[in-house]
């Protein structure tokens, strides 16, 4: 027996009540579109909406930050004249940030689910475990000694909660689009949309949860499986089921997780929400806490230094039994006190990857708004027959980066993306290509405007990859594929602490010192705020 379309929307609209998300008057009058006087989720068929969606949460382990306007870049002396970091004023949009950096554990779950899902002894699923391996040898150095480091830190309980390291850009990327299939699949096995637990017991190869495939063509989902993917919430006292897929319309996917922009990352870095004043404002506080020195004055741990970094050549944590920042290398994850924001770390333990490509200075004549630079735009690739392809074990597309390493493009399962093309950019205004990590950027094209080194990677007959390094000379570092990291890390001197610095190193490559959190665009109006009665 069938249940009608108002009592699958009821059920929604309790689930979302049961993940926080608290209600708000309708967008119809009592249930009645104000456009054409239908009934909204009609019994009897219709058009289907979430009209009692209200304010989105925090989604869990992140915290708010309300948008709002600051001045990004440094208006101190540069005193290490890189002339990189030229004071502009930006506005950021709300979003939501992890309150902590990405930890072992759970970088650790993510190699889990590739491992039991793409198994690496499947000669066609082989390079996609490799390639989200973090590169342990990060620790090594010619002259120090830290081998335990490279057999013990990713994997031992013991730094479970210590931010994870050896993690280059691309990786993180990817992860984080693994973080936001997870937490969707989690929230539509709730919602009664998926067969519970079929994300431990039936996800093999291509037959697992993509949002992109569920949205586009939830029929190709787990292989069709209807007895995974039900088309419609379950009656458990009826067993019935409504004829209908879950749908955008209904407010149950969450945004995207991804790498925070540098706009976004130096605004919540600099935590302005505590602090007013007109020096904070325009750029003067030094760092993510109030005042100019780096230890605390409060009398119950003072002299405490607020954050784990370098604090001289040959000193990563004092003296033995002295007040040091408790640290010699990275530390576990809210050992120090968080900033305004709330977020943890902002300062020191480990910089962090944030999504823009480096260039020597932001280009703010075009736009103040959300800043970002590296944008590529893609779009789902349809197939001869119309329909949406989605990746195959025979379809798997393996990107060699600079490196050396083998990236899978897409997951099978997932859909297979395209740039966008000249019937997408054809008269428009805002963008006309599909790749913009150059734009204005005074250079030209990536690596040949800036004369960075162009090594290149040749397969032998055999499929050997042969090497060549760039022996040209070369002034500068600086491509397509270099990207931002802000903050300073445990290896780093407490200049570096400063949100406004700004450094770039190649997106395929992963350091010691380097980890990411993600950020999350938030949808709807920005953070209500509490008003007093008086």
């Amino acid at each position: 027996m069938k249940i009608n379309r108002l009592m699958t929307l009821q059920v929604i609209a309790g689930i979302i009540a049961s993940l926080g998300i608290t209600s708000c008057s309708n967008t119809s009058t009592q249930g009645v579109s104000t456009a054409t006087g239908w009934k909204i989720n009609d019994k009897k068929g219709g058009f289907q909406y979430n009209t009692n969606y209200g304010d989105q949460q925090a989604p869990l382990g992140m915290v708010t930050i309300e948008g709002g306007t600051f001045t990004m870049g440094r208006v101190q002396d540069d005193v290490m004249y890189d002339w990189n970091n030229n004071p502009t004023q930006q506005y950021v949009q709300s979003f939501y940030m992890d309150e902590t950096e990405v930890t072992n554990v759970m970088y650790n779950e993510y190699l889990y689910w590739l491992k039991t899902v793409f198994p690496p002894s499947d000669e066609n699923y082989r390079h996609i475990y490799e390639g989200a391996l973090p590169d342990t040898m990060v620790w090594r150095n010619r002259l120090g000694f830290s081998e335990s480091l490279t057999t013990s830190y990713l994997r031992h309980p013991a730094y479970a909660n210590y931010p994870v390291v050896g993690v280059s850009w691309v990786q993180a990327n990817d992860f984080a689009k693994w973080r936001t299939d997870r937490v969707n699949e989690a929230t539509l096995e709730r919602a009664g949309y998926l067969k519970k637990n079929a994300k431990i017991t039936e996800a093999y190869g291509e037959n697992h949860f993509s949002t992109e495939t569920y949205l586009a063509s939830p029929d190709a989902l787990y292989g069709g499986n209807r007895d995974v993917v039900f088309q419609g919430v379950r009656n458990k006292a009826k067993d019935g089921k409504k004829n209908i897929y879950a749908t955008q319309e209904f407010g149950l996917f969450t945004a995207e997780f991804r790498l925070p922009t540098e706009a976004e990352w130096e605004y919540a870095a600099v935590g302005l929400i505590g602090n007013r004043e007109y020096n904070s404002y325009k750029g003067r506080k030094k760092y993510p806490w109030d005042g100019a020195h780096t230890r605390t004055g409060k009398r119950n741990k003072l002299g405490d230094q607020m954050a784990n970094f370098k604090q001289g050549r040959g000193d990563y944590g004092g003296i033995s039994g002295w007040s040091t920042d408790g640290a010699d290398i990275t530390n576990q994850v809210k050992s120090y006190p968080p900033n305004d924001f709330g977020l943890y770390d902002m300062a020191g333990n480990v910089a962090e990857w944030v999504a823009d490509v480096y260039r020597p200075s932001i280009t703010t004549d075009d736009n103040d708004f959300n800043y970002f630079r590296g944008n590529v735009y893609y779009k789902n690739k349809i197939g001869a027959d119309g329909k949406v392809e989605i990746v195959t074990p025979e379809t798997i597309v393996y990107d060699t980066l600079p490196n050396g390493k083998v990236k899978v493009r897409n997951l099978p399962g997932q859909v297979a993306q395209v740039l966008v093309d000249d019937s997408d950019t054809f008269l428009r205004q805002n963008f006309n290509a599909s790749d913009n990590r150059d734009y204005k950027d005074g250079a030209g094209r990536g690596t040949k405007g800036y004369n960075a080194p162009e090594h290149t990677l040749l397969a032998d007959e055999n499929g050997e990859l042969i090497r060549k390094y760039d022996t040209n000379n070369r002034t500068t570092l600086v491509n397509d594929q270099s990207r931002v990291y802000k903050g300073g890390s445990w290896k780093d001197r407490a200049y570096w602490l400063d949100p406004a610095t700004r450094r770039f190193y190649a997106e395929d490559q992963a350091t010691d010192y380097i980890g990411f959190r993600c950020a999350m665009t938030k949808v709807g109006a920005k953070p209500s705020k509490k008003r007093s009665k008086n």
